[in-house]
């Protein structure tokens, strides 16, 4: 069956290529026809550059929500299923040649060293000090790629664990889908802050303005949970934000309260403050330490998780950085002005 006719649904419209190999993959998505980029075609190219990082965003979207009129079938086509392999083992290589090598526990004890609000690559004590409105929007819209799916790669390892590292892993996810509200669904939280913000609320709204150093750690929890190999790698992705999240989201909190962005945008990372704080003890203790007496062998991979995530966390932060501090937009377009309510006079 081609891509474009048969069981396709209704979900985001496809973005915009940035280069051959995300233009060829989308094109054949519209059509199912054309030449897909060879092995060598994609080794050439950088692994996480824009052309590279947004064909790999557009594939792993079939194992989600899949594209406006793109055949649902797509999601195993063995063609495009070679690209993504040729793609995977690209930025998978690049990922372990720059992640250090460490010990889980060494990797985890590190996790616990809060940023300083001096050190200057702490995105979060940037937006709480003296981010403006404009680059919470910013910031909001971009990180939607990743919590508009919030948990959802995370579900896939469920049926790769046992024992302790299962049950805390199904608790903690139980919280992230709204402990069975789906009015409380973090996702949901997320498009509620979003509104708040002014900010479109569909799934996938803003990948056309999102930098490749946005895709790439989206593209990563998406690698780490359809791999069954790589299952003590989405631990270590897992413990990484989960025990960094609750001081993160309590400095967010703190931004969204001096811009006056709005309840449900201050709502979403209180909410994260206190729900992460228990997420934390029981992913060390009993997801991570679970795992790791099941299959000790896994250590190795649960380090390189951890660093993989972190490395590319802060790709992105020296990239938003870099742009606010110099009063430009972080995205690859900036987003169209709306008037948004400010219980803070003088925010923008």
């Amino acid at each position: 069956m081609k891509a474009g006719f048969g069981a396709a649904r209704s979900g985001p419209r496809l973005p915009r290529p940035r280069g051959n190999l995300s233009d060829t993959v989308i094109s054949w998505l519209r059509t199912g026809e054309g030449i897909l980029p060879t092995r060598e075609e994609i080794r050439r190219k950088g692994p996480y550059g824009e052309d590279s990082q947004l064909a790999l965003y557009v594939l792993y979207e079939l194992h989600y929500q899949g594209f406006d009129g793109v055949d649902e079938d797509s999601e195993w086509s063995p063609a495009l299923l070679s690209v993504r392999c040729s793609l995977e083992e690209a930025f998978l290589q690049a990922l372990r040649g720059d992640v250090p090598v460490l010990g889980a526990r060494e990797a985890l004890a590190a996790l616990l060293i809060e940023p300083t609000a001096d050190d200057g690559g702490s995105v979060s004590h940037y937006l709480k000090r003296e981010g403006r409105l404009w680059q919470l929007r910013e910031y909001a819209a971009l990180r939607s790629l990743y919590h508009l799916k919030e948990a959802d790669p995370h579900v896939w390892v469920l049926p790769r664990l046992r024992g302790r590292a299962k049950a805390g892993m199904a608790a903690i996810e139980f919280d992230e889908f709204g402990a069975g509200r789906a009015e409380d669904i973090h996702a949901q939280l997320f498009a509620d802050l979003m509104a708040d913000l002014g900010l479109e609320t569909a799934y996938g709204h803003y990948v056309d303005l999102a930098p490749a150093e946005t895709l790439s750690p989206v593209n990563l929890m998406s690698l780490l949970g359809l791999h069954r190999s790589l299952r003590g790698a989405l631990i270590g992705h897992f413990a990484t934000v989960e025990v960094t999240s609750s001081p993160g989201a309590r400095r967010l909190a703190e931004a969204m309260r001096r811009t006056g962005a709005g309840p449900a945008a201050e709502r979403f990372y209180d909410e994260h403050v206190e729900a992460d704080a228990v997420h934390e003890q029981v992913v060390r203790t009993e997801v991570v330490d679970g795992l790791l007496r099941d299959e000790p062998h896994l250590e190795p991979d649960v380090a390189f998780g951890i660093g993989a995530t972190g490395l590319l966390e802060d790709r992105l932060a020296a990239c938003l950085l870099s742009a606010w501090r110099e009063g430009r937009s972080a995205l690859l377009a900036p987003l169209p002005h709306v008037s948004v309510p400010t219980s803070a006079p003088g925010e923008t």
